[in-house]
């Protein structure tokens, strides 16, 4: 289950214009995999992860999460800038 606090959801709005139904619709979406953010001000437990994929609109963003037992706790989405785009894509063209 998709879990987003009302801080969250008005974060991604307000700051991002990013919809939870956008969200939604890039997990259903997702074709390449997921990265763990490993830089050390993010990291988490357990860690935080990432992915690129499209909304049904073929709108960009990146999804970052957190699996926590049954539930998928998201931290947030937006548009990727053009240095997370270059490493989602060198990462998945690996797999």
């Amino acid at each position: 289950m998709l879990v987003a606090t009302a801080k969250i959801k008005d974060k991604l709005w307000n700051k991002h214009k990013v919809t939870i139904s956008e969200v939604h619709q890039c997990f259903i979406n997702r074709e390449g995999c997921t990265l763990i953010d490993d830089r050390e001000q993010n990291k988490t437990i357990p860690p935080t992860q990432w992915f690129l994929a499209e909304t049904d609109a073929g709108r960009l963003l990146k999804i970052v999460f957190i699996e926590f037992e049954s539930d998928i706790v998201l931290k947030t989405s937006y548009e990727p800038n053009s240095k997370e785009r270059e490493i989602y894509k060198c990462l998945n063209n690996k797999n």
